[in-house]
């Protein structure tokens, strides 16, 4: 039901959203996207306010990882202890 209701959105926004600690429907996700869209666009401060937290997807937006450099942020060897 979950990935239902995450794939339910029809505003041709990328973002998938759930309620964290709490049980809801489609039903539900869909009259509230219905509600929080106007002129085509999805208006993040009503879904919030619904109880609503976006979900980006996998992947995007975020940078790649620098092969290069350590988890802690120093470059790799050459450094001291």
């Amino acid at each position: 039901m979950l990935s239902l209701a995450l794939a339910a959105c029809s505003t041709g926004d990328d973002r998938q959203w759930l309620k964290v600690d709490q049980k809801y429907t489609t039903e539900e996700f869909r009259r509230d996207i219905a509600a929080c869209t106007r002129d085509g666009k999805l208006d993040d401060p009503c879904m919030r306010t619904r109880g609503w937290v976006a979900v980006n997807p996998m992947g995007k937006g975020e940078p790649k990882p620098d092969p290069n450099q350590s988890p802690l942020g120093s470059p790799r060897g050459g450094g001291r202890y």
